[in-house]
């Protein structure tokens, strides 16, 4: 029996690009789910729950499809902070994340639309930042302008230059998609990889 077809429920082009490394045919399909947190909903819980939703969410349109879900939040001092959105949010964000640590969770599930099974799990990974002034801030954003990236930030880019040092057991985690999870979650479901 053939592969069941590898479906990316995310409309992130960040995401695309890491999964395209695994050299696995994939389609993308837009995820349709609410992501606002629960009252007291902490962060690891909060990403895991909506990768597991979008994962499902793209199981309606792909039925017959192992569907990828995924989800991110920073977390500073115990607060979420969001996408900023707008220049002014990302240069605010950055101020507060310049000398501090921050931890990424992001959430990641692997569903089979057909057998029903769910494999989810949640990745942190930790970035250390320099201190930065607010003309170095400022002239990131300008040549960057990360407004859709948690944290203000893109680590694939110019990003890394904010960093004093990085923390975890899977770099693509801070981007998005953690390949080496989802790796271990492909093999278990048959999937041939390298």
């Amino acid at each position: 029996m053939p592969p069941l077809p590898l479906i990316l429920a995310s409309t992130s082009p960040f995401r695309r690009e890491l999964l395209a490394r695994l050299a696995l045919p994939f389609d993308v399909c837009a995820p349709e789910v609410d992501e606002a947190a629960q009252p007291g909903e902490a962060a690891p819980d909060l990403v895991r729950r909506l990768a597991e939703a979008k994962a499902r969410a793209g199981a309606v349109h792909f039925p017959e499809g192992l569907v990828i879900g995924s989800d991110q939040v920073a977390v500073l001092e115990g607060e979420i902070l969001g996408k900023p959105g707008s220049h002014a949010r990302a240069h605010e964000q950055l101020g507060r994340l310049a000398g501090n640590s921050v931890t990424f969770h992001t959430g990641l599930c692997l569903y089979n639309a057909v057998s029903e099974r769910v494999q989810a799990d949640v990745v942190p990974f930790r970035v250390h930042f320099r201190e930065l002034s607010a003309e170095q801030i400022e002239r990131y954003l300008e040549k960057e302008q990360p407004y859709n990236c948690a944290g203000s930030f893109k680590s694939e880019g110019l990003g890394i230059t904010l960093f004093r040092a990085l923390e975890g057991e899977d770099p693509t985690a801070l981007i998005g998609l953690p390949l080496i999870r989802l790796t271990d979650m492909l093999l278990a479901e048959g999937v041939p990889l390298p």
